[in-house]
């Protein structure tokens, strides 16, 4: 019989019911416990998911848990992380994995001592689209990627999120909260960045507020919120990337790669599908047909229309490989990279200079639709 891995959640605010929704679809993990400081919190997602709401404490012991997600704000991500390990258990971190390199080796080493695994989302760059952009590439469509863009721009979170405080503050802002989609597909399709120069600043010192239920309160900005960089990655790529919270409208595309042969245009990085151009020496820009990736079939109601929605993937491919022995797409030494990037952006835009990185990473073995339809029930 095939061994499942029980499942639970520290942290159960908005992002938790997409987990609890989606877990569901994948072989070899079962949601069965969640937990928050605050109980109501976890006692209304476990009386609508069917799950068992706990406390911390009791979440950490519980002898049916091998793997607990921890969805809880950046700033706690690393002391709750390094508390799960030390209960024994694998983790598996909502973005970004930590707020510094430090706390990522500290976490590194004791997944190492204990023999556990450490993963981190984002898992988007798993969808349909992201994976045959990928294939493109390795298939040398466009010949050698020489350079790209990436824009995440809009004008903030303080518009929809109930309480947007901490995305405005350190280990908040674009760079940290969106860029985490970019740069994971960034090191899906080009590898690891040597190096990084950023300029970074922002257009208010407070937002206001227009969400419910804090509609028209201030609150104070205290990281940038208006972030332009340059990455150089080890393939010879150079990429433009931005993101900013202080833009009100753009024509700008999600991700554009420019080879010797020919352009690739991605959809959003923060989905798991959307449509994938190309363009040869022509210069005549086609839609590619899309190929029959499980992650890339629409299965959720946007406001845009339906859109392919498989968080988790990066989860169950963990627990695939913590049964399997082998690695997987989302593991720390990628997520820590990410991490290395976007604050050495952070740095760069402090400091003026150039950033060399002091990590790096292998490209994430491809997700074939094989290997993506193996994960799935």
């Amino acid at each position: 019989m095939t061994r499942i891995l029980g499942v639970g959640i520290i942290g159960c605010g908005n992002i938790s019911t997409t987990y609890f929704k989606f877990a569901p679809l994948f072989k070899g993990i079962e949601m069965r416990a969640c937990a928050d400081m605050n109980p109501d919190a976890a006692q209304a997602q476990a009386d609508a998911f069917g799950l068992r709401a706990m406390s911390v404490e009791d979440l950490l012991a519980a002898d049916d848990i091998d793997i607990i997600v921890n969805l809880t704000i950046p700033d706690a991500h690393f002391a709750v992380s390094k508390a799960i390990l030390e209960a024994g258990k694998h983790v598996y971190s909502e973005k970004p994995l930590v707020l510094s390199l430090e706390e990522g080796e500290t976490l590194r080493g004791l997944a190492d001592a204990k023999g556990l695994k450490v993963g981190c989302a984002p898992d988007t760059f798993l969808g349909g689209s992201h994976q045959m952009a990928r294939k493109l590439i390795d298939d040398g469509a466009i010949g050698s990627v020489t350079s790209g863009t990436a824009h995440v721009m809009n004008h903030g979170m303080e518009h929809w999120h109930p309480n947007p405080d901490f995305f405005f503050l350190p280990g908040g802002g674009p760079v940290l909260d969106l860029g985490p989609y970019y740069i994971a597909n960034l090191i899906n399709l080009l590898g690891p960045v040597e190096r990084v120069a950023a300029l970074t600043g922002m257009a208010t010192p407070t937002r206001t507020i227009s969400s419910e239920p804090r509609n028209g309160e201030e609150i104070a900005v205290k990281t940038p919120t208006d972030i332009h960089a340059l990455l150089s990655f080890k393939s010879g790529a150079a990429i433009t990337l931005s993101s900013s919270w202080d833009v009100w409208a753009h024509r700008h595309g999600h991700m554009e790669l420019y080879g010797t042969e020919g352009s690739l245009f991605l959809p959003d990085p923060n989905f798991f599908g959307g449509t994938v151009e190309m363009a040869g020496r022509d210069g005549e820009i086609a839609p590619v047909p899309l190929w029959d990736h499980p992650f890339g079939i629409p299965n959720q109601q946007h406001s845009q229309g339906m859109m392919a929605n498989h968080r988790s993937a990066g989860l169950a491919d963990m627990a695939a490989a913590i049964l399997e022995d082998r690695d997987f797409r989302c593991a720390l030494e990628r997520a820590l990279h990410g991490v290395d990037v976007m604050l050495s952006i952070l740095k760069s835009g402090e400091t003026g200079a150039f950033v060399t990185l002091s990590t790096t990473c292998s490209r994430p073995e491809a997700l074939s639709i094989e290997q993506a339809q193996a994960l799935l029930k």
